[in-house]
């Protein structure tokens, strides 16, 4: 069974479970504006002409598309019937709304989700307008707790697809910490790790330019930035945020190294505590994260710890969703920061591929981050990443 049937089949049972009716995918020239849910429902192909994908708690799946592409919906296996238009899609959606009489109708629409909202306002206008003569016209709602479900709830075959793409990182990392040397810049340290993409026949998790993201020593500014000119020097902390996508899945992953001095045989003292403090960080959220807890909860946990050793606290949220892309969307374990919605209000459910990610400055050395991939399972958290504990000591 595919990805597609598998998340079509999911979908049904989510409808079910939420009790709405019907859920409407509702999209034009997508080759231009791409909703992000039709890689679960449909798959990488475009719809020129507007078109509607329907499903219903009840189980019908139906796909209302232009005459020229309905050939190819038949051959996904998902949609049946699979009727088609020339002129106009309004006249065949309303007959089937008709048919269907639904009292809520979904639509991809998020305040909160930028990947549950795929309507654009035009199209969104263009739907109002065929529904405005009907009864249907009040019975529009959001989408966005389908789609966060939908894109959450990983299927087994989804976390062994996630699982390659952490396997592939964990070596390419591997590979990275026995190549680089005092000496070298961040820019060639990334350079080799670009270089072994083609190696593995994947590609970066995002742009390629930020990706990896590698911050050598306390001069080296952190955030969605790519590798600089500044060089590897014995007393720097080495940050390296980085992640792939394989077979259309995404890793994220951070790891931590640490230049000896001439003479030191571990690290600074002030640099353990570092690392130290951020591990109790990580498990503080693994001991929080599983199902029916708020994404705040987490986020606390793990803030707290960092908060409560005397740091600054970061500035962006412990963990967020990983899956189709590093930034997954839906519950996030974050702060009640109001550019975040109500993402770190909702739960977390069994399923849900998160990152755990708290960091923290270390004056005159750099910056400590970990990031770990977890599954969350009924009774608890799951690595799939393999979880480092203890700085990676490169000798001067």
């Amino acid at each position: 069974m595919s990805i597609i049937q598998e998340k079509t089949n999911q979908a049904i049972g989510i409808l079910k479970e939420l009790n709405i009716d019907l859920w409407l995918t509702f999209v034009r020239e997508t080759s231009g504006v791409r909703d992000p849910i039709l890689n679960f429902i449909f798959g990488p192909e475009d719809l020129t002409w507007p078109s509607a994908l329907i499903f219903t708690q009840s189980g019908e799946r139906i796909a209302i598309v232009g005459r020229f592409e309905a050939e190819a919906v038949k051959r996904l296996g998902v949609y049946d019937p699979v009727l088609f238009y020339d002129q106009s899609i309004q006249p065949t959606l309303i007959k089937t709304l008709e048919q269907l009489d639904p009292q809520q109708i979904a639509i991809n629409t998020s305040k909160n989700n930028v990947h549950a909202d795929g309507l654009t306002h035009g199209l969104y206008e263009i739907l109002s307008g065929y529904l405005e003569e009907t009864s249907f016209a009040d019975r529009l709602t959001s989408a966005e707790r389908i789609i966060n479900a939908l894109r959450g709830r990983k299927t087994p075959s989804e976390v062994a697809r996630i699982g390659q793409a952490i396997t592939v990182t964990e070596e390419i990392y591997q590979r990275a910490f026995d190549f680089l040397r005092p000496g070298m810049t961040e820019k060639q340290v990334g350079e080799f790790m670009h270089s072994l993409l083609d190696e593995y026949n994947v590609d970066t998790a995002w742009s390629y330019d930020h990706c990896p993201a590698f911050n050598t020593g306390p001069d080296s500014p952190v955030g969605h930035g790519g590798p600089t000119d500044l060089v590897i020097e014995p007393g720097h902390l080495l940050h390296f945020d980085f992640g792939v996508k394989q077979d259309d899945y995404c890793s994220d992953i951070q790891r931590m190294g640490y230049v000896l001095r001439p003479g030191e045989t571990e690290p600074a003292a002030e640099v353990q505590r570092g690392f130290e403090t951020v591990l109790k960080a990580i498990d503080a959220a693994v001991e929080v994260l599983k199902p029916s807890v708020s994404g705040q909860e987490v986020d606390a946990a793990a803030r707290g710890v960092v908060t409560g050793a005397g740091y600054p606290e970061y500035k962006y949220a412990t963990g967020h969703q990983l899956g189709r892309v590093a930034h997954d969307g839906g519950t996030l374990l974050g702060p009640a920061w109001e550019r975040y919605g109500d993402t770190p209000f909702q739960k977390v459910e069994a399923g849900h591929v998160y990152t755990i990610e708290p960091g923290l400055m270390v004056e005159n050395y750099g910056y400590i981050g970990l990031e770990e991939d977890v599954l969350v399972t009924e009774n608890g958290v799951e690595y799939l990443s393999v979880p480092q504990r203890e700085l990676i000591l490169i000798q001067p």
